[in-house]
């Protein structure tokens, strides 16, 4: 997932994107856990991709 993606994205898909990583880093967390992960780099995309969506969003919510 690329920055540019994520910028264009609306609140609420922002909301569902973060959700729908958080389930699958989940995931790939219980495959290396029980040793079948097979994509091993995966896991750091995930959680770069996360970083983005929540760097996003902090910036996007008013300042209080």
């Amino acid at each position: 997932m690329r920055i540019d993606e994520v910028r264009g994205m609306t609140g609420d898909q922002l909301a569902d994107a973060l959700t729908n990583l958080k389930k699958e880093q989940f995931n790939l967390r219980f495959q290396a856990a029980t040793g079948q992960i097979e994509k091993t780099h995966r896991v750091n995309e995930i959680r770069k991709d996360i970083a983005r969506v929540k760097t996003v969003m902090r910036t996007k919510t008013p300042a209080a």
